[in-house]
């Protein structure tokens, strides 16, 4: 099992900043894939950005150039980094942990985080 423990969430105005962390713990292989998703009210959960344990990216349109994600394989942490928040930005964001091993891929979420952003 792997337990996932999100933080930093918050009230924010608009063109303000916030960093989420995402701690992992448990039974986490060594080929692992962490990102956020992020669900709006009325809206289905969507990818947000991920990157792998060797630090390959990837990041949904609508918030490159905004959002760093980052990770600390030592402290098997993930990061997001959110600048010039928008109010469409709002959301619960949803840490995710993806093991990964030859024909197994197991995924395990944690329990959310609130952004609101604020004009």
């Amino acid at each position: 099992q792997v337990q996932l423990v999100e933080s930093g969430g918050g009230l924010v105005e608009a063109g303000g900043s916030l960093r989420l962390s995402c701690v992992a713990s448990g039974s986490i292989f060594r080929v692992n894939l962490m990102g956020w998703f992020r669900q709006a009210p009325g809206k289905q959960r969507e990818l947000v950005a991920t990157i792998y344990t060797g630090g390959i990216t990837n990041y949904v349109d609508s918030v490159k150039g905004r959002f760093t994600i980052s990770r600390d394989n030592a402290k098997t942490t993930v990061y997001l980094q959110m600048n010039n928040l928008k109010l469409e930005d709002t959301a619960v964001y949803y840490c995710n942990l993806k093991n990964i091993a030859v024909g197994y891929e197991m995924d395990y979420w944690g329990k959310g985080t609130l952004v609101t952003v604020s004009s």
